[in-house]
Parts: structure tokens; sequence; C-alpha cells
């Protein structure tokens, strides 16, 4: 059986190389650096995985339809799912949509998340795929594309935007991070540790998810009437509308709170011990 991974000298496809290998794969790649085409992997294997920036993915994808067949999978790994899979679906191959929910700096992919949108696939093959991320440690989560690019509008779109927000309001009050370290509580050097990780990585990424995803203006939207009404209510100093607010949140998040505390608290053990 051969893998082949379109873009995969990049930093997540070398990370999947060896998994697949480890399942047996002979895999190949494509890529800027190497003398593999696109063409040659659609061509030529059995499994074929776009791994690629969110906005070259569908040009890629309608480039190398044509040339599948019916025998052969059709993957990609992009943050986005129904615009993919509806493109992958133009192929004659079995298509499954992949995002892994981690970024190509962990060491493994054990005890990762890993969503899998199947579209047009037998249950074989499904279960084969499945096996090679559960065998590496990985827990794999079932989703249709929309299902998908509905959760993600909140599970990225959202906690991306509030944290480049925090990031943008600490530079426009001209704040010396430095200056602050002294101050430093464990839950504001842990928000900012978020911070400094996503401004540390590519502008592109980030840019993709919150302005390709159809499901991330509704979701920004509520998150600006949530902040337009509680900067209301610390101007109003109504303690009371402000005990309210935080209630109704509490009581929407139910026991995750105290999970929250527990798992944070974990977190800032280690943050003291290292």
């Amino acid at each position: 059986m051969k893998a082949g991974i379109i873009g995969g000298t990049g930093k997540m496809g070398k990370l999947f190389r060896p998994v697949f290998e480890r399942a047996d794969y002979e895999v190949i790649v494509s890529g800027r650096s190497t003398g593999v085409t696109n063409a040659e992997i659609a061509e030529t294997c059995d499994l074929v995985i776009v791994s690629i920036p969110i906005r070259d993915t569908i040009r890629v994808i309608e480039e190398i339809a044509p040339l599948l067949n019916e025998s052969q999978v059709l993957c990609d790994f992009t943050s986005l799912k129904v615009a993919p899979v509806a493109a992958m679906l133009t192929s004659r191959a079995q298509v499954i949509g992949l995002h892994p929910m981690f970024g190509p700096t962990v060491s493994s992919i054990a005890r990762q998340t890993i969503v899998m949108c199947p579209a047009r696939v037998t249950g074989t093959t499904l279960s084969d795929l499945r096996h090679i991320f559960l065998r590496e440690g990985a827990v794999c989560t079932i989703a249709t594309p929309e299902e998908h690019d509905r959760m993600m509008a909140i599970v990225q779109g959202l906690t991306h935007f509030v944290t480049i927000c925090m990031a943008d309001s600490i530079r426009r009050l001209g704040v010396d991070i430095e200056k602050t370290e002294p101050f430093m509580s464990p839950v504001y050097q842990i928000e900012l540790s978020l911070v400094g990780r996503l401004l540390s990585q590519d502008p592109a990424l980030y840019a993709d998810i919150l302005q390709e995803n159809p499901f991330v203006p509704e979701v920004l939207a509520a998150c600006r009437a949530a902040a337009a009404d509680l900067a209301g209510i610390v101007a109003s100093g109504d303690p009371e509308a402000f005990a309210e607010f935080f209630s109704r949140d509490t009581e929407h998040l139910g026991t995750y709170c105290k999970r929250g505390q527990v798992l944070t608290d974990t977190l800032i053990e280690c943050m003291v011990k290292k």
C-alpha cells in the first residue's frame, strides 16, 4: 500500500509520515523541495492526503480530482471541512475529511484528537484509517463536515479571536509585557502564554480559520454582544447586575466549571514546579 502526502514536506506532513510508515504504508511526499509532483501522488497512491494551507486546498484538490479512481482514498488535513470535502467529492475516490486538532509541534499524536468526516467511504476503509490513528494513541471524533465547521467556529474561531483581541488590547494600551512579570498571577501567565503561542505562529493560518469559516461571523456577533453587555454592567457599578450576568454563565457551563478549576490547578502546579 502506498500513501502520498501533498505538502508532505511541511511540519504536519512530517509529523504524520512516520504514522503511516508504522502502518506499513510506503509514503511519498510532494512539496516545493521534492521532485515528486501532486499529479504523481494522485496517480500512484492508494491513500492521498492534502496537507497544505486552507486557502490553497480547494485549488489543489480540483487539480488532482480528475486523476483519482474509485479504489483510492482522498483526505485533507485542513481546519475547515464543508468546502474541502465538497471539492473532494468531485473526484471518484472515497472521501474522508480529517482535522488533527493539534499543531505539528507535538511529539506524537498520542492522546491528541483527530476529527474524521466520512463523506463517501466504505465502512471497512473508515475503520482501517481510524485504526491507524487509534493504534498511535489518538482519539478519533466522527462528525459531518457541517457539524465540524460549526464546532470549529467556537473551538478555534472564538478562542483565537479573543486571544488576538487580548494581544491587541495590550498593544493599544502601550503595556510593556516585561514590566507586568513582577505582578503576574498564574491565570494571567496562562493567558499571556496562549497569546505568545498564537503570535509566534503563521498569521495566515489564523486568518483562514477566522475568515474562511462561514459560521464564524455568527459566533463573533455573539462575542461582541457579550462584551458590550458586560462593559455596560461594569460601567454601571452595579454588583447585583454583575452577579446575575456571571451566574447565567456559571449555570450554562454547569459541571465544567469545577472541571476547569481542577485542570487549571494542575497546570498552575506544573508551572510552579518548573
